[in-house]
């Protein structure tokens, strides 16, 4: 067991609390498979009727996965424990997707990558004046995965590829407003509301409703509009000369944020939220995503991603194919092609 992750039971609920702080409970391989474990091990226990999810101390929810280890995955033994760690990160999504008993996910703080992951196959989704809600891959050469593919192109009005493109930050009340939220609480009251859980499971809903309050206005409602315009189509090239044409303070501030972005993965996402609205079983995105993260991870965008973004900090990507228009159609079917019939992603 892992003492990155605090797990017990206590009344009626499980209680997984992530704990590491230094790296805002970044998720590592040892915390998923604790996770899972626990999980596995309360789907037959009766004494638990739920699941709450949250973090232990520090400014994170959880800030992603364990880009440090993938990265070193990719420049040093071929990708192949990179693979192992998104291939049994999956499967904890999936796991919690799929679970009976519901999750009471409190995403109090930084929930990002990895972290969406975790939270949004949870029933409950609390959000908080401190939720910091993202999905940055495109700016490191990743791409939107953990079930990002279901879950953005699922919340209408192209939010989901507004998210995914430009890697924009939402904060509590926006959440709420996208539907990534189920619930939106003040932080001072989410003690009172895990208590009060564990008292009553039977009474998640009503909990959460009653210690609900109104959140400030969202600021993307403001941009909704512009967002159903310019971020319409899945033509990477047509959503960049749309906000070319529209010459505004908004759509120049968006051009120069996906100019920051890699090409590849940006066409990656767009094809992969493209493809998942599309499925109807979660299982069949994961096992599109692992093939997209198999190829996607030893490409020459994403070492460098981190490389410029987290490791450096230069912020001076040198992005291979370099344009849009380098990033082929023929480059993208290899990256979405099928693996080989023993290496395809499988739930639990």
């Amino acid at each position: 067991m892992t003492e990155d992750v605090h797990i017990h039971s206590h009344d009626r609920v499980g209680h997984i609390s992530l704990n590491r702080p230094k790296a805002l409970h970044a998720l590592t391989l040892d915390m998923c498979h604790a996770m899972s474990a626990a999980l596995t091990q309360w789907a037959d226990d009766d004494n638990v009727q739920a699941v709450i999810l949250d973090h232990a101390e520090g400014r994170g929810f959880c800030a992603g996965g364990d880009i440090a280890f993938l990265r070193n995955s990719a420049l040093n033994d071929g990708g192949t424990s990179g693979r192992k760690f998104f291939h049994d990160e999956y499967q904890l999504n999936h796991q919690m997707f799929t679970y009976d008993k519901p999750i009471v996910a409190f995403m109090d703080g930084i929930t990002m990558g990895g972290g969406v992951g975790i939270s949004q196959p949870a029933k409950f989704r609390v959000a908080t004046e401190n939720t910091r809600f993202a999905m940055p891959e495109t700016g490191i050469g990743l791409f939107p995965d953990v079930g990002g593919g279901w879950y953005l192109s699922r919340l209408g009005g192209r939010i989901g590829q507004f998210l995914a493109l430009t890697g924009a930050r939402l904060d509590g009340a926006e959440c709420l407003w996208a539907g990534l939220a189920t619930h939106y609480l003040p932080s001072a009251k989410l003690d009172e509301a895990k208590e009060r859980i564990a008292a009553d499971p039977s009474r998640i809903a009503g909990i959460l409703s009653e210690l609900s309050e109104t959140p400030p206005t969202a600021r993307i409602e403001g941009n909704a509009d512009r967002i159903i315009k310019h971020f319409g189509s899945d033509s990477y090239e047509e959503i960049l000369a749309s906000l070319e044409a529209a010459d505004s303070d908004w759509s120049n501030k968006e051009r120069d944020t996906l100019g920051t972005k890699s090409p590849q993965t940006c066409k990656v996402a767009l094809r992969q939220l493209a493809q998942s609205a599309e499925l109807s079983d979660f299982a069949d995105n994961m096992a599109m995503e692992y093939r997209i993260a198999s190829r996607v991870l030893t490409r020459p965008d994403f070492a460098e991603g981190v490389r410029a973004v987290i490791t450096d900090k230069t912020n001076d990507p040198q992005w291979d194919p370099a344009t849009p228009e380098g990033v082929t159609e023929d480059l993208l079917d290899t990256i979405f092609a099928l693996l080989p019939a023993d290496e395809e992603w499988k739930p639990l």
